[in-house]
C-alpha cells in the first residue's frame, strides 16, 4: 500500500523525530510512503482563532496537495479531526467540493490507521516502565478514538499500562485557549499531571503532541519525574 503523510506544522517545527518515526513505521510494515514537501498547516489554528478567511485559503492549499485517492497518514487525531470535521462547514458546495470529499475521506489519524485499516498490534515496541495515557480532546470527541491507541499499548514488551482518574479530561492545552486563559489552562496541566503521577506512572503517553506540549510545559517547570512520549516514539522501539 502507498501512503500519503501529512506532518503537521508543530511537529515539523518542533518534533521533526516524532515525524521521521512515522516515517519508519509505515516502511518497516511495508508502506510506500509519499511526502509532499509543498505541505505546510491543515488551518486549524487560523479556524479556532476566528480567521475563517485565512483558514479557507490555508485548506485549498491542502486539498490540492493530495490528489490522490490514497490513505492519508498523520501523527495528529486533533489535525486529523478537524480535517474530517471542520471542513465541511468550508467547502460544502463549493468549488472544491468533490475534492475536500475524497482527502476527508482518506484522513486518517496513525494509530487508527495502524489497527484498523491494516490490522496491525503489535510492532514488537519495547519499553520498560510504568505508563499511563492522555485522551486529547480532539482525539478522543472529534476525530473519536479511545481503544486503538491501547490495543497497540499493551503489546508493548516490559510495559506496565496503568489508567488514571479522568484520562479523558481536557488537559488545558486548546489551542489559543492556553494562550488566553493562561492561568486556567496551567491548573488543568497540573491536574493532568497529579493524575498521572498518582498511578506511579513514569511515562505519559498520547496520541497529540500539542498537548503533551503543553503538559511537558508544566512537568520541566516543577521538575517533575515524569516523562511525555507521543506513542509513535514508544512503538517505532520496535522496528530501529
Amino acid at each position: 500500500m502507498v501512503v500519503d503523510i501529512f506532518i503537521p506544522c508543530f511537529v515539523d517545527q518542533i518534533y521533526p523525530q516524532t515525524g521521521m518515526n512515522m516515517v519508519k513505521i509505515l516502511e518497516h510494515i511495508g508502506c510506500g510512503v509519499n511526502y509532499n514537501v509543498e505541505q505546510t498547516c491543515c488551518g486549524q489554528p487560523a479556524f479556532n482563532a476566528g480567521f475563517w478567511d485565512h483558514c479557507k485559503e490555508i485548506g485549498e492549499k491542502f486539498i490540492r496537495e493530495f490528489p490522490e485517492n490514497r490513505p492519508i497518514v498523520m501523527p495528529s487525531a486533533s489535525c486529523a479531526g478537524f480535517v474530517k470535521n471542520g471542513y465541511p462547514e468550508m467547502f460544502h458546495n463549493s468549488v472544491l467540493h468533490n475534492e475536500y470529499k475524497q482527502v476527508r475521506k482518506n484522513i486518517y489519524e496513525f494509530t487508527d490507521f495502524l489497527v484498523n485499516v491494516l490490522k496491525i498490534s503489535d510492532l514488537g515496541a519495547k519499553l520498560e516502565g510504568k505508563a499511563t495515557f492522555h485522551d486529547s480532546c480532539s482525539g478522543l470527541r472529534e476525530y473519536g478514538i479511545k481503544r486503538e491507541p491501547r490495543v497497540l499499548l499493551e503489546k508493548v514488551k516490559g510495559l506496565e499500562f496503568i489508567e488514571m482518574n479522568d484520562c479523558e479530561t481536557c488537559c488545558g492545552f486548546g489551542g489559543m485557549f492556553s494562550v488566553k486563559f493562561e492561568p486556567i489552562a496551567v491548573a488543568m496541566a497540573e491536574q493532568k499531571v497529579e493524575n498521572a503521577l498518582a498511578t506511579g506512572a513514569e511515562y505519559l503517553i498520547s496520541t497529540d503532541l500539542s498537548c503533551l506540549m503543553h503538559i511537558d510545559g508544566y512537568i520541566k517547570k516543577k521538575k517533575l519525574p515524569l516523562k511525555c512520549m507521543h506513542i509513535i516514539d514508544v512503538l517505532v522501539t520496535g522496528v530501529e
